[in-house]
């Protein structure tokens, strides 16, 4: 099965690192532009090594168009001729146009436990709410923001004094164990998702600096919580 992965930032590498070492031909990497420092930063944090970097050292065509839902974004994935694409991180919704590219639609990998924290900033938020559990979900992509179909999920505890940029190492590797799992199933035969309970429906939207502002009037635990939710 053809695979393209979609992802930027270092929550998607270890996902794009187990399919490089699957069964599965990855045809195609696209991936957020190349940014500047400071203002122009991607808004997906990238550490180690980058996406980029992995796909050229391994020989995988990279895509970097500024936006994929446009008629050249289109025609760029369509000559990699994908099966299925692998989206984790990657900062853009996929049109319905992009999704019905590939025979089998897309999955994504979702750093929270759907349908709670739908959005940009799951870990953030779960960690900011004080949730005690966090996880990852695979999902069948839908034209709605994190809204499809469940295909698998597992949750983790978050640890007390656990930060983000902690807890998104360990539910990396997490995600990147259950989007091969789930891409093993989908190559097998059909595979039937769950839909997601719209009542439980919550939202983790991207963070913006005065996110980090402190009220001291709040209660320790909340001010914390929220120390721990904005770091790195």
């Amino acid at each position: 099965m053809r695979l393209v992965m979609m992802g930027t930032g270092s929550f998607a590498a270890p996902t794009f690192r187990t399919l490089l070492e699957s069964a599965h031909p990855v045809v195609g990497l696209v991936t957020q532009p190349d940014r500047a420092t400071g203002k122009e930063r991607a808004s997906t944090r990238q550490a180690r090594q980058g996406m980029k970097e992995i796909a050229v050292e391994r020989g995988i065509p990279v895509l970097q168009p500024e936006s994929i839902n446009t008629a050249d974004g289109a025609a760029l994935l369509l000559a990699l001729k994908p099966d299925l694409l692998v989206v984790a991180a990657y900062g853009q919704i996929l049109s319905r146009d992009i999704l019905a590219i590939p025979p089998l639609g897309g999955i994504n990998v979702h750093a929270s436990l759907l349908p709670k924290y739908r959005g940009a900033a799951p870990i953030n938020w779960a960690i900011y709410h004080g949730e005690k559990q966090s996880g990852v979900t695979i999902i069948r992509m839908s034209i709605s923001l994190d809204a499809g179909d469940i295909l698998a999920q597992e949750a983790i505890d978050i640890l007390p004094d656990e930060t983000a940029g902690e807890l998104e190492a360990r539910l990396s590797s997490l995600g990147a164990r259950l989007a091969i799992e789930t891409v093993d199933k989908l190559a097998a035969g059909p595979v039937h998702g769950v839909p997601q309970d719209k009542s439980q429906v919550t939202k983790a939207p991207k963070l913006a600096k005065e996110h980090g502002l402190i009220d001291w009037s709040r209660p320790a635990v909340a001010v914390c919580n929220q120390i721990r939710a904005m770091q790195p």
